[in-house]
Parts: structure tokens; C-alpha cells; sequence
């Protein structure tokens, strides 16, 4: 069983301050291992498709999730779907099997009323300057309450991917000089050049 608490000192370094999205992440990504009964991804093992969009509150919450499960914006195993929700679906690649995983409605709401938001971030005030008395009682509460009122685990289902393809072929391109993976090549003229230098005029 993977623990969240083993994972919350190294989620708030890595994410650079204290606020309860990231830690609700931790959660998430926690239960969504132990349902699959999949360990932390060391390559690409596990794919998560994160609900995030742009701009809206507690996007946070994916850190904690690349954090826990090892589904990282390097690895390319994490996917933003752009719905503005919070839920994510976790899929082990191995099998198909998958479980989709939010946390529910009244949790996130309870966060949202919270001083942390209607104080600080709310008024825009980065979360790093919320003093400590008033976030951390919310990390608490995001790290101990029990998972029936935190979190929603749908059953299992079966997920198809496509097959996973990484390129390892490149090219120098012509104008600016810089490397570039050869699917992302351009022909400008005679010249093979990076997508940058093919929209120059």
C-alpha cells in the first residue's frame, strides 16, 4: 500500500509551498495506486490523465500527483485534459486496467470557504506568504481525514492505449543551430529547420 504521509515532505519541496491542493493530490494518486495495486512509476509504467485546465484554482494538485505516482511532465506520462475538474484517470499500461479517481465535491468546497482561500489566495496573495497557523490546519485535514469523505474511487475499467513511441532521431537545424527531434522538422526552401524557423518569413 503506498502511503501519501511518506510523500508529503518531498510534494512540498518539490512544489514549493504549502497549500492543500498538492497534498490532495498525494491522496488522489495514493488511492488511485492502490485500487490498480501498481506501484510508483519508474519509467512509463502508469499514464495519468489529470482533469486540470489552465488558470483556475488548485492546480497544485498535480504535483502531488507526479510526485506520488512518478507520472511526470518529463516522462510524458501525465495528460492534461483541460476540463477544469480535478478528478484524474490512472492507467497501468501493462494491463489496461484503469480507475478514475477525484476528490469529492463537498472536500474541495469545504477548502474553498477556508481563510487560506477567501484571506490570501482569493486577493491574490501567493500561497508561499499564507502564515503557517493558517494552512497547515487544512494540510492536516487533506492528510487525515478518511477517504470515504475525501475522496470518490470509481470500479475498475478497462483503458486502451496506443502504443508508446519515443524518438530518438533528430537533426541540427539549418538556421538556428539548435537540436530538434526529426518528427518536428520543417523544409524551408532547400533547408531542413526547427518549426520556429519555418514560420519566419
Amino acid at each position: 500500500m503506498i502511503n501519501p504521509k511518506d510523500w508529503l515532505e518531498f510534494g512540498q519541496k518539490f512544489h514549493g509551498h504549502k497549500c492543500p491542493a498538492m497534498p490532495m493530490g498525494l491522496r488522489v494518486g495514493a488511492a488511485a495506486m492502490n485500487a490498480l495495486g501498481v506501484e510508483r512509476a519508474k519509467d512509463g509504467q502508469l499514464v495519468a490523465f489529470v482533469d486540470l485546465g489552465e488558470d483556475h484554482c488548485a492546480t497544485c494538485y498535480g504535483d502531488g500527483l507526479q510526485v506520488i505516482m512518478g507520472t511526470t511532465f518529463g516522462k510524458g506520462n501525465i495528460k492534461k485534459t483541460n476540463k477544469g475538474k480535478w478528478a484524474v484517470t490512472v492507467v497501468d499500461r501493462a494491463t489496461g486496467r484503469a480507475v478514475r479517481v477525484t476528490p469529492t465535491a463537498q472536500a474541495m468546497l469545504n477548502n474553498k470557504k477556508s481563510k487560506f482561500f477567501t484571506e490570501y489566495r482569493m486577493l491574490g496573495k501567493p500561497a508561499s506568504t499564507v502564515p503557517a497557523e493558517v494552512v497547515d490546519p487544512l494540510v492536516d485535514n487533506v492528510m487525515n481525514a478518511p477517504d470515504e469523505m475525501l475522496l470518490t474511487v470509481s470500479p475498475i475499467f478497462e483503458y486502451k492505449l496506443e502504443p508508446k513511441k519515443d524518438s530518438f532521431d533528430g537533426f541540427v537545424c539549418e538556421e538556428c543551430g539548435e537540436m530538434t527531434v526529426m518528427e518536428y522538422g520543417r523544409i524551408k526552401g532547400d533547408k531542413k529547420v526547427c518549426i520556429d524557423c519555418a514560420a519566419k518569413k
